[in-house]
């Protein structure tokens, strides 16, 4: 894998990001007799195998530079984008949210540029697989591009074709849904998921979620919340500690839920028969 190396020096084929002034970066694979060329300088890539992480280098212009490992987060924001991506902020949290971990199986629809499936594959480890649903040809192209550079490919399937005709897995521990008209799907998406399994959605409106909301009731999912997930930084600046000028605020609102499985028993049937009868009335 070029990424995430387990190895205390870079090696080749490793992928490196290089830091610089006012924390500008760079990531590139290192490959022998290659170098890396920017406003500030050239770096022989010959010159960076062997180093450890962190090392400080300096460009022929003499521009220093910090030799690291990217992050999953620099690497999804790093990604080459035709649609808007989900965010580090949301990721971490929907991950955590949804139980996502080694060795499950885990779908979604809507590939788009892949940010969220790279987030995916990276915390289902070797042992745990996903699988990706995207009906643009042009944007599923793009996203296998992304995964392929992460080294994580092995780990995901991707297919083309329109969600509308359901998905060919049963007994996904998770699905995470990011489409334009979510509630249209979500029949399908219960038949994807195991009992109890998590479901997860982003949509930008909230009149998205309201009908998105509705839908997942009527399809007898449960525990359902919905958020968003706000994050400001602050200047490091210990004499004039103060925010940032600019953050990324509200990018979309996070809808969660549970596929559940109601009793037989006349009480259930009647307690769903009253949920259903509030959401017509709604």
């Amino acid at each position: 894998m070029p990424w995430n190396t387990k190895s205390t020096h870079t090696q080749s084929g490793d992928l490196v990001q290089l830091v610089g002034l006012r924390h500008k970066s760079f990531i590139f694979p290192l490959s022998e007799g290659g170098d890396f060329q920017t406003h500030r300088g050239v770096l022989k890539h010959d010159d960076l195998i062997g180093l450890p992480w962190g090392s400080q280098v300096f460009s022929h212009l003499g521009a220093p530079f910090f030799l690291l490992q990217p992050s999953i987060a620099d690497l999804l924001l790093d990604l080459k984008r035709n649609t808007q991506i989900l965010y580090p902020k949301d990721l971490g949290f929907i991950l955590l949210t949804m139980s996502i971990g080694p060795g499950q199986k885990v779908l979604e629809a809507g590939t788009g540029s892949g940010s969220m499936t790279v987030a995916l594959a990276y915390a289902v480890g070797a042992e745990g697989h996903v699988v990706s649903y995207e009906q643009r040809e042009e944007m599923q192209k793009l996203a296998r591009k992304n995964i392929s550079r992460t080294g994580l490919a092995s780990r995901v399937d991707f297919k083309l074709r329109d969600i509308q005709e359901g998905f060919d897995e049963t007994d996904a521990d998770a699905f995470f849904l990011d489409v334009p008209n979510p509630y249209d799907y979500i029949a399908q998406v219960r038949a994807a998921l195991k009992p109890g399994g998590y479901f997860g959605c982003i949509v930008p409106t909230v009149n998205q979620a309201e009908i998105l909301l509705r839908a997942l009731r009527r399809q007898r999912f449960a525990f359902i919340e919905m958020c968003e997930v706000m994050l400001r930084y602050y200047k490091p600046e210990p004499d004039r500690l103060r925010p940032t000028d600019r953050m990324v605020a509200h990018t979309g609102f996070l809808v969660f839920g549970r596929r559940i499985e109601p009793s037989e028993d006349p009480r259930a049937q009647a307690l769903l028969a009253e949920q259903a009868l509030r959401v017509d009335e709604e």
